[in-house]
């Protein structure tokens, strides 16, 4: 199968439900946009994120998922989940979690990416699911999809092919990158691999590097 864009989605922060008393926004809300879309350095034209300290900038430009994944869910929840209904921007075939490593670049029309960390659910997906424990259980499953950096921009669009422009010499997957993070890895070796992945996020090699030193 080549790796294609099925949807490119976008939303602006808006309130998405309550947490105790007080109301919560955020940009999780994804719709499909028809025609060609900018991509520069921090996301998508029209995208935006509510919380800049967690989520967006650099190393988490671009949210992609795949479409098998996502029927994955759509069996366990019994319901569609049309594209961006799991807050990502692009909505892809070819690129499940299990086969993705960081460091992976891809070029989507003129704009060419990086994968730099798996995504790490917060509450605020509970939310927006309408299920509290829903964050846990999408982690658990591995099948988080991936952040990217934006290397080169451009423009992209739905119906575009994914072509891998450079892979990573690393065994270590997203998902499996994402299972060592919630285990909390306790072999060395394994972490030291993972703190020198090139292309990683600032924010993981940082926790990583943490669990690392404090077990030297």
């Amino acid at each position: 199968m080549t790796p294609r864009v099925l949807a490119v989605s976008v939303g602006l922060p808006r309130v998405i439900g309550e947490r105790g008393t007080e109301p919560v926004r955020s940009g999780i809300g994804k719709q499909p946009v028809a025609g060609p879309v900018a991509v520069g350095a921090m996301g998508i034209a029209g995208d935006g994120q509510a919380d800049l300290i967690n989520h967006g900038g650099l190393d988490k430009a671009v949210y992609a998922y795949d479409r098998a994944d996502a029927a994955y869910w759509e069996n366990r929840l019994g319901r569609a989940l049309p594209p961006g209904a799991l807050g990502e921007n692009l909505t892809v075939e070819g690129l499940p979690t299990t086969d993705v490593r960081v460091g992976d670049r891809f070029r989507i029309g003129d704009v060419l990416l990086e994968v730099t960390q798996p995504r790490v659910p917060c509450y605020k997906l509970g939310i927006h699911m309408g299920d509290a424990a829903f964050p846990a259980a999408f982690a658990r499953a591995l099948r988080v999809g991936f952040y990217l950096r934006v290397v080169e921009p451009g423009t992209l669009a739905n119906g575009m092919p994914l072509t891998a422009m450079k892979k990573a010499e690393t065994s270590l997957t997203v998902a499996e990158l994402m299972r060592l993070y919630l285990s909390g890895e306790r072999n060395t070796a394994r972490l030291a691999a993972a703190v020198a992945l090139p292309g990683l996020s600032a924010a993981w090699r940082e926790e990583l590097s943490a669990r690392l030193t404090a077990r030297q």
